[in-house]
């Protein structure tokens, strides 16, 4: 007798619902941020919520958090009416989040982060250290998070590992909906979180997945609501809508693919260097040489912790190396810090991989924020004149392709889209002629990205140089004309031109083919 052929699981409680939202809106004054937004999400399902910065993806996570209140409108948990009035209060009912800002507590350990606010209790009652160390050290284990101590200072970690925590602890809480915002958006490898989404939702979790990366949607996520100006324009079967249909919904026209320069790579490299490495080492790099050219966009590739972060902070004058030479424009350069790489040569300006803790100063407006590097040329006797303020941010806004009704709002306050494009912007009002940008269109949306890509390729194409990270090989492939793949703290590829391959970018960034691909690119 033939055995029956068992079928995939299907997920616990497949076929519920398990949140509904219904005709939600929340307004800040006469800005109205979400308009009738309405979603259903599905017990064992990972369900994608897709638009634009500033489509009101952020506020509805925010009322599904309990972080704000809406205006009108309600929610359904598993048949019953759900309004958190806090982050607690939502983790009580069994909806917790993974937010994109993230919302740990630096100065904390990493088991504190996770367990707060019911820390492990002594026999006096007092907090036990030691049971909140172990407590911690049992789920990160359990997440497969073994290599980071549990009592280290969460302002220790890289950013990554940041992340991985802010995500876990939100696994940690949710017993009926996980929010996952941005999750990846300082992950090189998506796997580990990919794993874990899984086997959530195969136990009857419902996921709530929200990102800018459409290969992350589509690998993971069956469907997709689309949000617009606040309000809901669509649920789709993604295996039924094509990238461009999404995207038409998300901005209301067909999308255009980003393009590389129009200056050629062959210039470039009977260019001028501007900006010369040799020999760098220091804590993560090893023995890094490379040049840049005048209107070279030269992208770096890496997973995460092979050195890029110390290379570009060591560039930027943030860190000292340990051994090695930098010149700017021929001449050796000891860099002593961000204002003095400003001042070398045609100019060094950076672009921090953390807008929130390392770039934007929330409590001003989006134009002082964009003009801080040139304050002198925007004040009459010491005090700064708010009409040059204003024409001086227009104009690098513009730039940017930045709307001038957001200059005079509080940065705070403007979506990670437009805080993105105020720091490019300020980056290029500086003046400086070289830019190194670190993922600069990191947990952006893709009419964003397009702004971004076109003000780097316009900078080149008027002679500016460009050094850039990014997480998103796509974004490498369409822009530069080289990429160096970073391994081990070693440069350990270099493709030029038509060669940067998205294929073969993955073989280098694990180590495959590096001898060989520096040979034949002449790197010794």
């Amino acid at each position: 007798m033939q055995e029956p052929v068992s079928g995939p699981a299907v997920p616990v409680g497949a076929g519920e619902v398990a949140l509904s939202i219904e005709a939600i809106r929340k307004a800040y004054g006469a800005t109205v941020a979400v308009e009738k937004a309405a979603m259903t999400l599905m017990a064992g399902e990972v369900h994608a919520l897709l638009g634009e910065n500033g489509a009101g993806k952020s506020t509805l996570v925010k009322i599904l958090s309990g972080v704000v209140r809406p205006d009108a409108g309600g929610m359904v948990l598993k048949g019953r009416p759900y309004a958190p009035t806090s982050i607690s209060a939502a983790r009580a009912e069994g909806v917790a989040t993974a937010f994109q800002e993230l919302s740990l507590l630096p100065n904390l350990s990493v088991a504190e982060n996770l367990l707060l606010p019911r820390l492990p209790k002594g026999v006096a009652g007092m907090t036990s250290a030691a049971g909140t160390w172990q407590a911690g050290a049992e789920i990160l284990a359990r997440y497969g998070l073994d290599h980071i101590d549990p009592g280290a200072a969460l302002e220790s970690l890289p950013l990554a590992d940041r992340q991985r925590v802010e995500i876990v602890r939100a696994f940690v809480n949710a017993r009926h909906v996980l929010v996952l915002d941005e999750p990846t958006a300082a992950l090189a490898d998506t796997q580990w979180l990919f794993d874990h989404v899984r086997a959530a939702t195969a136990k009857g979790m419902a996921v709530l997945y929200i990102s800018h990366r459409l290969s992350e949607v589509r690998a993971l996520c069956s469907r997709a609501t689309v949000l617009r100006n606040g309000r809901s324009i669509a649920t789709v079967e993604l295996s039924a809508a094509t990238d461009g249909d999404i995207f038409e919904m998300m901005v209301g026209r067909r999308g255009h693919a980003a393009r590389r320069a129009a200056t050629s790579t062959a210039a470039t490299l009977n260019a001028p260097v501007v900006l010369s490495v040799s020999g760098m080492a220091g804590d993560t790099l090893k023995d890094v040489s490379f040049e840049l050219r005048k209107g070279e966009i030269l992208g770096i590739a890496a997973l995460e912790g092979q050195g890029q972060r110390e290379l570009f902070r060591t560039l930027a004058g943030l860190r000292q190396p340990a051994s090695g030479t930098i010149s700017v424009d021929g001449v050796a350069q000891a860099l002593r810090g961000p204002s003095h790489a400003l001042r070398v040569g045609g100019g060094i300006a950076y672009l921090p991989e953390e807008r929130k803790t390392e770039g934007i100063l929330s409590g001003l407006s989006a134009a002082s924020n964009i003009v801080l590097p040139i304050l002198p040329s925007v004040s009459k006797a010491g005090l700064v004149s708010g009409r040059n303020e204003r024409a001086a941010s227009e104009e690098h806004a513009q730039r940017v392709e930045m709307s001038q009704r957001y200059l005079s709002f509080p940065i705070g306050d403007l979506s990670g889209g437009n805080q993105q494009k105020a720091l490019l912007a300020r980056v290029m009002a500086t003046g400086a002629q070289t830019l190194l940008l670190f993922d600069p269109t990191r947990g952006v949306d893709v009419g964003t990205k397009q702004s971004i890509y076109a003000a780097i390729s316009n900078f080149a194409e008027q002679g500016g140089s460009v050094l850039f990270y990014s997480s998103e090989l796509p974004e490498i492939v369409q822009l530069a004309h080289r990429c160096m793949v970073l391994y081990g703290g070693r440069i350990f590829s270099e493709f030029t031109g038509e060669d940067i391959d998205e294929q073969a970018l993955v073989a280098a960034l694990i180590g495959h083919g590096g001898a060989e691909r520096r040979a034949s690119a002449g790197v010794h």
